[in-house]
């Protein structure tokens, strides 16, 4: 690691420090303000993996913060499938990039659920994170969501895992849903799927 690089890490930390001491949770007037707000990404040039959210739940939108409801899975599984060395708060979720990780959404703007959302928003979505992959070029790119990527990138027979096709000639993975409204995987089925993918990154399996 060089001298800036161990430099950023500690600027990560300390800001994700101050973060998390600084989150409390939101009220209900705080949910309901959130609707339509947006969160910023957490990217950085030249991830491992770029995980791609549908959209920022009202939680998230209230907090800034991604993956932010106390019901969500996704800190747990990433922590129990090996990708962080310890359980993440959403409040620290900047230090994912110092492991070569981070978090988009194909859409913006926050809702209740992500049934709110339209089909062409989550084409448009499509289009907006080929864009970022451009941009940023991640080593891959894992959309969390069976059903939105199917809409998003026209594959209605599409299963988990990695896609026969790229984007901006990047890989494609597609993982489970972690959210807590999604009933068909439960916290051990996800750090699976989770984990076969960092397997795969790790002994260069991808293509």
């Amino acid at each position: 690691m060089s001298d800036m690089q161990a430099v950023l890490c500690k600027c990560i930390r300390i800001y994700s420090t101050l973060q998390s001491k600084n989150t409390t949770k939101p009220s209900r007037a705080d949910l309901l303000a959130a609707k339509d707000k947006t969160v910023r990404d957490v990217i950085a040039p030249g991830l491992r993996v770029l995980f791609c959210g549908i959209n920022p739940g009202l939680y998230s939108g209230a907090t800034g913060h991604h993956f932010a409801r106390p019901g969500n899975r996704f800190w747990p599984t990433l922590y129990q499938a090996g990708f962080t060395p310890r359980l993440l708060a959403p409040a620290e979720e900047r230090e994912l990039l110092i492991s070569g990780y981070g978090i988009t959404n194909l859409v913006a703007r926050a809702t209740a659920t992500a049934d709110e959302l339209s089909p062409a928003e989550l084409v448009a979505g499509r289009r907006r994170l080929e864009a970022k992959i451009k941009r940023y070029q991640p080593q891959v790119v894992a959309v969390l969501g069976i059903s939105a990527y199917r809409t998003a990138f026209a594959q209605k027979v599409a299963a988990l895992g990695q896609q026969p096709e790229t984007l901006a000639n990047k890989a494609v993975w597609v993982l489970p849903n972690p959210s807590g409204l999604n009933a068909h995987y439960q916290l051990a089925d996800l750090v699976k799927h989770f984990r076969l993918l960092r397997q795969a990154i790790e002994l260069d399996l991808i293509v």
